[in-house]
């Protein structure tokens, strides 16, 4: 048993708050409901057995989510054809390699033969199946769908990683193509830059202005190669643990988010997901708070989840979906349009699947375009600095020549 802090909305409207201890977080709402309570907030105060054993661990394994998508593809397939829940994790779980997720399917199997439902029992297993993973399952199960159910998450998670990987694709390609030219650029420095040094020094004559920078900067890098070298290792670590506090990626998701280049891709790739995980989660049953609520942790991008909180409350008050949503201006006003319009025609979760489609294809577009404009950009700069090297070697070999001639 865990608890749970929660803070929930009595049948007059007034804001309650309290501890209560149970197996997971589906069963603290469901004693809520039956308490006459509209749930607002449950957060963990400490997790069972099969949680993590705090909220930052850093050894905290997770499931790859290509293993995750192809298991929950094949759960869909054997409750489609008839085979109950147990047998199918048992076949399931006989199938796979032994890891995370083989132990995860076989706790989840023992869980319902003891006696519990497969979400609350998914639930227990949070780094392999989360919270938008059990809640969608629960609504499967309440609404006796629970194949069609699984096959919308399958369909959910390939849509979501091919996104990812595009994003992933823009960002990478020309980390990867300066790293290579700073490489080449150092060699040259430091391998063809004091050859040429050698030749100069004999030639008795104080060489051009920009000669003598290049040399200098080759001087700098052989003889303090040591600090460059130890810079360039523990900078990217310290990024990496900067960003690896809340603060510091804060920070960093929303200068991505607001980026002059790379900003646009990861604004539309972050409406696409949250799109798609508000309309499938709405058209799987799920009510609108709870879904923004879960749309909110599964955002991926820090602007995106505290737009979300904010709509939440707005929502709670009694406010359309799409009014604070326009006042925020973090996603595109024809998003905010369309939101209206599928909430006043009562098919907003048609109307937020439709959304994602576009700005699914809008990131595929956007991804391909910087590419091609970024790789040709890289190589002139490239280009560029090393012929201003060359061209800074040369001049002395082009004065003495003129001195001779002469």
């Amino acid at each position: 048993m865990a608890k749970f802090s929660y803070q929930a909305k009595n049948l007059n409207g007034q804001m309650t708050n309290g501890e209560i201890e149970a197996t997971n977080e589906t069963e603290v709402r469901t004693r809520l409901r039956q308490m006459h309570l509209e749930v607002v907030r449950v957060n963990s105060k400490g997790l069972g057995n099969f949680g993590p054993k705090g909220a930052n661990s850093f050894f905290v394994s997770k499931v790859k989510v290509k293993d995750l998508q192809i298991f929950t593809r094949q759960f869909a397939t054997l409750i489609n054809s008839g085979i109950p829940v147990v047998d199918a994790l048992k076949i399931l779980s006989e199938g796979l390699r032994s890891g995370i997720l083989k132990d995860a399917a076989l706790k989840v199997k023992k869980s319902i033969e003891s006696g519990k439902k497969l979400s609350d029992s998914m639930s227990q297993v949070p780094n392999v199946f989360d919270r938008f993973y059990a809640n969608m399952v629960h609504a499967g199960e309440e609404a006796g769908i629970l194949d069609g159910i699984l096959g919308r998450l399958a369909t959910y998670m390939e849509k979501n990683e091919k996104v990812k990987a595009q994003v992933k694709g823009a960002l990478v390609y020309p980390a990867v193509i300066v790293v290579v030219a700073i490489v080449v650029i150092a060699a040259i420095l430091v391998f063809i830059i004091p050859k040429f040094q050698e030749f100069f020094a004999q030639g008795g004559k104080e060489p051009p202005w920009l000669t003598q920078m290049v040399v200098a900067l080759s001087d700098t890098m052989i003889k303090f190669w040591y600090v460059l070298v130890g810079s360039a290792i523990a900078t990217p670590f310290a990024i990496k643990s900067y960003i690896s506090t809340p603060a510091g990626k804060a920070a960093f998701e929303s200068f991505l988010f607001r980026a002059p280049i790379f900003g646009e891709i990861v604004r539309k790739s972050a409406v696409a997901r949250m799109t798609r995980t508000l309309g499938t989660l709405l058209s799987s049953g799920v009510g609108l708070i709870e879904a923004i609520e879960i749309a909110s942790r599964t955002a991926g991008n820090v602007v995106v989840e505290r737009s979300l909180i904010r709509c939440k409350d707005s929502v709670m008050q009694g406010k359309p979906f799409a009014q604070p949503l326009s006042k925020d201006k973090v996603f595109p006003d024809m998003v905010v349009q369309m939101i209206a319009v599928g909430e006043q025609s009562g098919t907003l979760d048609n109307m937020l699947n439709k959304i994602a489609d576009f700005y699914e294809d809008e990131v595929e577009t956007a991804v391909k375009a910087l590419t091609s404009l970024i790789e040709p950009l890289l190589m002139v700069v490239l280009g560029g600095i090393i012929a201003v090297l060359v061209i800074a070697m040369y001049l002395p070999i082009f004065s003495m020549a003129g001195n001779a001639g002469n």
